[in-house]
């Protein structure tokens, strides 16, 4: 008796493997990129650039353009009240967007 081809199995994990794919195609930037970034310059550079890929996914993961949310918070966040900072994360700011482009 022939072993059980694993292809053949048939249990429904057509949906996780399609997940799986999605997770590893958002990663294989930073897999590409790996061998330049132990040349970050120091700790602090290394921490700099994983918090910077941290704000780059969040506003990806909201259907935000990062570039340009970027650039409006850096240039809005120095005249902002702190009790109205929450106005800037990505989820809120697609929100504001929107509504000034309705306006």
């Amino acid at each position: 008796m022939e072993p059980a081809d694993p292809r053949d199995d048939d249990d429904g994990d057509d949906e996780a493997a399609e997940s799986e794919n999605a997770a590893e195609r958002a990663l294989r930037p930073l897999c590409l990129g790996s061998r330049s970034w132990l040349f970050a310059g120091s700790d602090r550079g290394g921490v700099r650039a994983a918090a910077m890929y941290t704000l780059i996914g969040t506003a990806k993961l909201n259907d935000v353009d990062p570039q340009a949310w970027l650039a409006d918070v850096l240039a809005r966040i120095a005249g902002m009240p702190q009790n109205r900072l929450h106005e800037l994360l990505p989820w809120k700011w697609q929100e504001h967007s929107r509504h000034n482009q309705a306006v």
